[in-house]
């Protein structure tokens, strides 16, 4: 049931690790390169509670959660391949531009095929089998980013790709490291499509829409009466979310200036290049130890509650970024970025594993696509600020943005502390 989210984080991987090099190929200063990214949280923020809502009042021959996947993934595979390609349909609009729009069509699409995942599995698995259920989840999403990361880095130094190309245009091995993942996006979802099946209506139609309110209204009541315990890992959620978007814009940057020495400026030599495909690969290795991390996650969160597994879990990834700062060997990236891979693994997994213990059957999906608010507020936040704090308060040195980053890491492992997680096995047994 989860396979389709190795496709899609196959794409996330691709988007995550390339697109600010991509808009910076395409004329982006560095201070600007978080109100591009702003299409990514807007997107989310609008697009996820709408598709949950409307998932739990949709059955049709492929079921109430699959429809969306397969119509998400289509348009996040044209995505893909257009992208890149934003010079070549630039007419009356700069490049720049084009791609920005391009980001937030796939960004839109990747949150289509995305949020009834999340729903799928609550949908389908008893409270007991939950937290394995999103931990198999998160290593095939890690799974997925690790190939999607190291894509242009293997097809540069493995197999000759061109690795430059001339100024305004993206490079080849990105382009071809875009167009295999439009086709495994594609492909993975299919797969899910195809090969899940999903429980009758009739259970959940007993239970729905008691209140007689439908639409916007009726999101916007879920929302202001979510459960207390969604409310809690929100503020778990802002600290951890805002940290995340920071390390996906401002990474490339840090290593290209603090790590490989180049000047600011400098965005479009060979070194430039290799900062970009190396961080991509950078990218690959911590999505690589959330795979395998993911799969202790649930042996951990038995014997020590789901809550201080993730405490702890932050708590390595903030201790890991911070300590990028004094790293200037680019092969020695390689171990903050296993602190990142624990950090991420838990969060793609703890909070959805506490969360589905709270919500009620029937609003799932609604319920899945409004704790998303909480991912995406974060990141329009830093998104707003976080260039021209990079710029004035950093002087466009976007290391120390990582470094807050890791600070922000530690300040949510610190929140866990106030969630109540009433549901979770191991408190359960000890009580």
């Amino acid at each position: 049931m989860s396979f389709g989210f190795f496709g899609i984080q196959f794409g996330f991987a691709l988007q995550n690790g390339n697109a600010s090099r991509i808009l910076q190929t395409f004329g982006a200063d560095v201070e600007h390169l978080s109100w591009f990214w702003l299409a990514a949280p807007l997107t989310g923020m609008i697009v996820q509670p709408i598709i949950g809502y409307y998932s739990d009042r949709t059955w049709t021959s492929l079921g109430r959660r699959r429809p969306y996947f397969l119509a998400g993934s289509i348009i996040a595979a044209l995505a893909l391949i257009f992208m890149p390609n934003a010079e070549v349909l630039a007419g009356f609009l700069a490049p720049l531009y084009i791609g920005a729009g391009i980001l937030m069509v796939m960004d839109a699409s990747f949150n289509i095929a995305m949020e009834p995942f999340r729903a799928l599995v609550a949908d389908l698995l008893p409270s007991d089998q939950r937290t394995l259920g999103f931990s198999v989840q998160t290593f095939l999403i890690g799974l997925g980013a690790v190939i999607g990361s190291w894509l242009p880095y293997v097809f540069a130094e493995w197999f000759d790709v061109a690795k430059t190309a001339p100024e305004g245009e993206v490079p080849d091995n990105v382009l071809w490291s875009f167009y295999i993942g439009a086709v495994v996006f594609l492909s993975a979802i299919v797969w899910t499509v195809t090969t899940t099946k999903e429980f009758p209506p009739d259970e959940y139609e007993k239970q729905s829409n008691k209140s007689g309110k439908k639409g916007i209204s009726q999101i916007i009541s879920d929302f202001v009466n979510m459960p207390k315990t969604m409310k809690q890992l929100g503020l778990v959620q802002f600290f951890s979310w805002f940290a995340l978007f920071s390390m996906w814009v401002f990474t490339t940057s840090a290593v290209a200036t603090h790590v490989y020495a180049l000047p600011l400026s400098d965005t479009k030599s060979e070194t430039f290049q290799d900062a970009g495909n190396w961080v991509s690969g950078l990218f690959g290795i911590y999505n690589g130890v959330s795979a395998v991390y993911a799969l202790f996650l649930p042996a951990i969160a038995a014997k020590v509650g789901r809550k201080l597994t993730h405490a702890l879990s932050l708590t390595i990834g903030g201790i890991a970024l911070i300590s990028i700062y004094f790293i200037n060997d680019p092969d020695v990236l390689i171990v903050p970025m296993i602190g990142v891979g624990i950090a991420w693994a838990s969060i793609l997994a703890m909070p959805y594993a506490i969360l589905a213990g709270a919500i009620p059957s029937h609003k799932m999906g609604i319920y899945m696509g409004v704790f998303n608010f909480f991912i995406t507020l974060p990141q329009i936040i830093n998104g707003i600020i976080g260039g021209p704090i990079v710029k004035y308060v950093f002087g466009s040195q976007a290391i120390y943005s990582l470094i807050l980053a890791g600070v922000f890491f530690i300040i949510g492992a610190l929140c866990v502390a106030f969630v109540d997680d009433t549901d979770d096995v191991a408190v359960i047994k000890s009580s």
